[in-house]
């Protein structure tokens, strides 16, 4: 699990069928000190988090795929948690 902020969204106009009706987001680590920590990230969101808000990601790609319903799915990164 990262902590990061959610830089923007991305659109794909040819995507994975298991990630239709999907938001994607683009998210920035944050490290210890409050900077950037790497490069930033697509993740899949249920959550409904916006631009400049703080997340937690998980990289469980198991569980990513059970949440979009396809074991052949690539999707790797998701949104389970928006930090108050």
């Amino acid at each position: 699990m990262l902590k990061g902020v959610v830089e923007g969204s991305a659109i794909a106009t040819i995507k994975h069928p298991s990630m239709r009706g999907w938001k994607l987001l683009v998210v920035q680590p944050i490290g210890q000190d409050g900077g950037p920590d790497g490069d930033p990230l697509l993740a899949i969101d249920m959550l409904g988090a916006g631009h400049g808000t703080q997340v937690v990601i998980s990289n469980d790609g198991r569980g990513a795929r059970e949440m979009v319903g396809d074991n052949t799915s690539p999707v790797r990164w998701a949104v389970i948690g928006i930090v108050d």
